[in-house]
């Protein structure tokens, strides 16, 4: 058999390859910790750590920086990277977003970690910009639904109580319950640090740039953009708002 039409059959078996986000929806790309439950509890604090912290946010800056992103959001061991609408990034191959995010973050999280990670990646379309606005609402309450749920268990765990025990005892609590055993322990959930229950958000900002014209002396100013860092996240509608400025800011 000819290279050529061995080529051709072979690439025909690469079924998923012409897979691509559809036209005139927003992308965005949801990068997760591989086993993280297992590789952050003997790597990091419980339940939340500042190290940790930095080196998911060096990795949402990478990601915002390499995928030309709008928005990116942390929380935990999750990242999501909210893309233009009309982007090109890869002709939308899906294979390509998926991959090369979830190979970023793993690279660079593991660089600054040093010891290895491992990130796997999934794509969510939004058709329409209350989409987009809800998906990030989503991910915020479950900032703060696992935050809750993580200062609990790790409070009980801390006490002597063993992983089956501190887990049932927090079962099919509702979230008042949970604030109780906090607050009975000296903890008030609502003075933890924001980044910890709401999440954090990184985005490009532009500035102006005082300098000297190098011909003329005279002052000038230029404008530039830099990244953002946002740990104090607003909530609701003011969230909602939040986010749809981040998508019509552009890069």
């Amino acid at each position: 058999m000819r290279v050529d039409e061995l080529e051709v059959r072979m690439r025909e078996l690469e079924w998923f390859h012409g897979l691509r986000a559809l036209p005139e929806t927003w992308p965005v790309i949801r990068v997760d910790g591989r086993g993280f439950s297992k590789f952050t509890e003997g790597h990091f604090a419980k339940p939340f750590d500042a190290r940790f912290h930095e080196i998911m946010c060096s990795v949402s800056e990478r990601l915002l920086v390499e995928l030309q992103a709008l928005y990116v959001y942390t929380e935990s061991d999750e990242i999501s990277v909210l893309l233009p609408r009309d982007t090109d990034l890869f002709d939308r191959e899906l294979e390509k977003l998926i991959t090369v995010a979830a190979g970023l973050a793993s690279a660079t999280f593991t660089q600054g970690c040093g010891e290895v990670a491992h990130f796997d990646g999934r794509l969510w379309l939004g058709p329409s910009a209350r989409h987009v606005v809800e998906y990030f609402r989503w991910r915020q309450a479950d900032a703060t639904r696992c935050c809750l749920n993580g200062w609990c268990y790790w409070t009980l765990r801390k006490e002597g109580f063993d992983q089956t025990d501190s887990t049932k005892q927090l079962r099919g609590k509702p979230a008042p319950e949970l604030h109780d055993l906090l607050f009975q322990r000296g903890i008030n959930f609502n003075d933890l640090p924001e980044w910890q229950r709401r999440g954090t958000g990184l985005y490009w900002e532009h500035y102006e740039k005082a300098g000297v014209n190098p011909l003329t002396g005279a002052a000038v100013t230029a404008e530039r953009r830099r990244i953002k860092r946002d740990e104090a996240l607003p909530l609701g509608e003011s969230y909602d708002k939040f986010v749809l400025d981040r998508m019509e800011s552009g890069i």
